[in-house]
């Protein structure tokens, strides 16, 4: 008999980590302060109608993720009264059964077992199951006072001891709401043939309504319509990203392995503060990252290894180990440009503990690669001989001054004295097939990872580096506002002549990766959607890279696998 466990999602609040929070580098403006409204009518009016007695409800979808050899995490949202809507408050105790086949029909049962979901934790419910066998595929569903939900897919990973032969995963990031539909994740779920996706942060975007990056358009507004602040306010922010078709659909088909980045709290959060947050204005910081993290956790497949952050490690086989890194929770606060030390060997991005846990588990590794998810890029990233005009929208994507640009300071360029750390220690210690999986700067990049970018290609490249573009967040052509291509033209073989690790670096387009995996090479297949405005975008395959077993280098490949 198989063997199962079942968890309910907690409603305890997350303490923030970090030193005291700091007044905020720019806002000025006093926003949203009184986000005490009522929040149930602005999500409501985009549910489906419902009558007083109906029967309790999946609006939300179904979701799996963090794929064990014998198990997997699964989770929903059940809405038990019309007014029990995220956020409310609202709403009785339900008992919802969970049920997980070997088949879409249901007929071969291995576990089922049941949890409560309560106003406590948004009504949203986790069943951590395990007793599965590994590498294999199984369908579940939940059920809630005679209504069941929609099935679903997922798939647990190989047993750890296992030769794999090949791994393939679904790769996103940056997906801003107000800005367009989301058909990458609908394209990702047609394919079918993922074993599970990443996504590498921005799930959602915290700002008000046509605050960020809509080309002056707000293509559907999302709810509510302020800035987020409060536990109640990232419930129905999150509760309205859950209603997306496309999002429902590839949660549907596969397990997801998320990390959050920034926009999951508030915009260049760091452990103190944010760019995005004024204290007191705005209620203290340690608070909003409180009840960010808090919904965060309720409404995500996501198993922590430890409470209040999204580092943690999986493994698939002999093939790969995946190291997901958190880089908001413990870092120092961003230096300006020109103001600051970026090379402060006290500044952290990772926080010591996690930059330990890092090396340890890169050495430790027998598998034949090393995947990091990273949710800002490493790889360093000069401006070199961009003209003004280029240079004034890549400032703004990057929430950087304009005038004197040398860097982002909120990736790791900011903190090179622990990039050096890393990469001497994967040199030292001989540590081959590091690849590092990267979103958040909203454009693509393949790029070596260079134990000295000014003297590369002579000195030698650590890791490669695998960026993928937005779901639909702004890219720079965005910004500027012409057409898809126009800047890419301009900027990307500026950016390579001042970059030479840099092998392809795309500036315009939406899309997602595709990563496969054999033991002879990791290749990322980059695809591009028509448009982000659309909900019917088609998808074309751009471009793609690989780096051989061994070579620690990108190399261009004529063909999608």
């Amino acid at each position: 008999m198989s063997r199962y466990r079942s968890t309910e999602s907690s409603g305890a609040p997350l303490e923030g980590t970090g030193p005291a929070p700091l007044a905020p580098r720019r806002r000025t403006v006093v926003k949203a302060a009184a986000a005490t409204v009522v929040l149930a009518g602005p999500l409501a009016a985009a549910l489906p109608a419902r009558a007083a007695d109906e029967a309790p409800a999946f609006l939300h979808g179904v979701a799996s993720g963090d794929p064990l050899p014998d198990g997997v995490l699964l989770w929903t949202r059940v809405t038990p009264t019309a007014a029990a809507t995220p956020g409310s408050g609202l709403g009785p105790d339900t008992v919802v059964e969970w049920t997980v086949a070997r088949d879409r029909a249901f007929t071969s049962v291995v576990a089922k077992g049941s949890v409560t979901a309560t106003a406590a934790a948004d009504h949203t419910v986790k069943a951590d199951v395990r007793g599965l066998a590994p590498a294999t595929d199984y369908w579940f569903r939940f059920s809630a006072g005679g209504t069941d939900s929609p099935a679903a897919r997922t798939r647990t990973a190989p047993a750890a001891d296992a030769a794999v032969a090949g791994l393939r995963f679904g790769v996103v990031s940056c997906a801003n709401w107000e800005a367009g539909y989301f058909s990458p994740y609908r394209h990702l779920a047609a394919r079918g043939d993922l074993d599970a996706w990443l996504h590498l942060g921005d799930y959602i975007y915290e700002y008000g309504s046509g605050e960020y990056g809509t080309r002056g358009t707000v293509v559907r507004p999302h709810a509510p319509a302020h800035e987020i602040l409060t536990l109640a306010d990232y419930r129905v922010r999150h509760g309205r990203y859950k209603t997306d078709p496309d999002l429902q659909a590839l949660h549907a088909k596969a397990p997801v392995v998320a990390i959050w980045d920034d926009h999951e709290i508030a915009n260049d959060a760091w452990s103190g503060g944010a760019e995005n947050h004024t204290e007191g204005a705005e209620g203290p910081y340690v608070s909003r990252q409180a009840a960010a993290k808090q919904a965060y956790f309720e409404w995500m497949p996501v198993r922590p290894a430890l409470a209040g952050t999204t580092y943690r490690r999986l493994r698939f086989g002999k093939l790969a180990d995946l190291s997901l890194l958190d880089l908001r929770s413990f870092r120092s606060r961003q230096v300006s440009v020109g103001d600051g030390d970026v090379d402060d060997p006290d500044r952290t991005l990772t926080g010591r503990a996690q930059l330990d846990w890092l090396k340890a588990g890169l050495s430790a590794s027998d598998t034949t690669w090393r995947l990091v998810g990273n949710s800002v890029m490493i790889s360093p990233f000069a401006v070199g001989s961009l003209t003004a005009e280029l240079l004034k929208p890549l400032a703004e994507l990057l929430g950087l001054p304009g005038e004197g640009l040398a860097l982002n300071t909120d990736q790791w360029d900011g903190y090179t004295d622990e990039r050096r750390e890393l990469l001497a220690h994967l040199r030292s210690n001989a540590i081959r097939n590091t690849v590092f999986l990267t979103g958040d700067i909203h454009m693509a990049w393949a790029n070596d990872v260079p134990v000295n970018a000014g003297t590369y290609p002579l000195s030698a490249s650590a890791a490669t580096e695998f960026v993928v573009t937005s779901v639909t967040s702004d890219n720079l052509d965005d910004i500027v506002k012409v057409p898809e291509g126009s800047v890419s033209a301009l900027a990307a073989p500026l950016i390579r002549a001042a970059n030479r690790h840099v092998h392809w670096v795309d500036t315009d387009r939406h899309g997602y990766g595709v990563l496969d995996l054999t033991a002879a090479r990791a290749q990322m297949d980059f695809y591009v959607v028509s448009s982000r405005t659309t909900p019917d975008a088609t998808s074309a395959w751009a471009r793609s890279y690989r780096t051989r077993s061994g070579t620690q280098k990108v190399e261009r490949t004529y063909d999608p696998v």
